[in-house]
């Protein structure tokens, strides 16, 4: 049988899921706002809210078991980003993203992450590069379990945490930007083929690769690795 996916239920749809934990990224203290922001760009990215579609502050409330008040003060703070679009009376419709959008994501992406992941491979603290071995691992749980919210959490934070290894802030910040304007819709696709789970075990293959000082390996699972981005996660059917 299928592992259960969670979900985040449209406008006006009742659930009786029990209320996930939100998430932390990156270790950081978060207010409530962010880590409902946080939660919502990852069901974002991960299809589970579709674009065209409206949500109201009330029902994606419900979802994550807190008041409606940090939920819409998130969605604002997603407007500004533009990801989703205000719905006078209605709620929030998340904005569409084109193919020649996620084209020119990806490419960036792949100019700054690889190269950047393999001088990592020359500088990286092992014990910095171990510390990032609990969110792999979250990454492969969260494949198992079918929580894509979970999954979309845990490899932001892990890839995050991993270019703040190389030292430049800047580079984090414009990398986080363009995961949270990408789409993985595939991945619902990759879940209920049983094919996840061999997509999660890469991040922990990346953290070997580094650890063994292999740069022509970190480069060649990299390159896999966000070749998925574009190709099979990125799937809309």
């Amino acid at each position: 049988m299928a592992p259960q996916r969670v979900g985040v239920p449209s406008a006006g749809t009742p659930t009786d899921q029990a209320a996930p934990a939100l998430p932390v990224l990156g270790g950081k203290k978060s207010s409530y706002r962010e880590r409902v922001a946080d939660a919502l760009r990852a069901a974002l990215i991960a299809g589970e809210l579709r674009p065209g579609e409206v949500y109201s502050a009330p029902a994606l409330a419900g979802r994550f078991g807190v008041s409606a008040t940090p939920v819409r003060e998130a969605m604002l703070d997603l407007v500004k980003e533009g990801l989703v679009d205000t719905v006078p009376n209605k709620g929030f419709r998340v904005t569409a993203v084109t193919e020649k959008q996620l084209d020119e994501y990806t490419h960036i992406r792949s100019l700054v992450e690889i190269p950047t992941t393999v001088s990592l491979a020359a500088t990286a603290d092992p014990v910095s590069l171990e510390a990032l071995r609990p969110a792999a691992r979250e990454i492969v749980s969260a494949a198992a379990a079918g929580d894509l919210i979970a999954y979309v959490e845990a490899d932001t934070r892990f890839h995050l945490g991993l270019l703040a290894l190389a030292g430049n802030a800047h580079l984090v910040e414009v990398v986080g930007d363009l995961r949270g304007r990408s789409r993985l819709y595939g991945l619902t696709a990759l879940l209920e083929g049983g094919r996840l789970l061999a997509s999660a075990q890469e991040h922990l293959e990346i953290l070997e690769t580094l650890l063994s000082r292999d740069e022509n390996a970190v480069r060649e699972v990299m390159s896999r690795h966000l070749g998925h981005v574009r190709g099979q996660w990125a799937a809309r059917e």
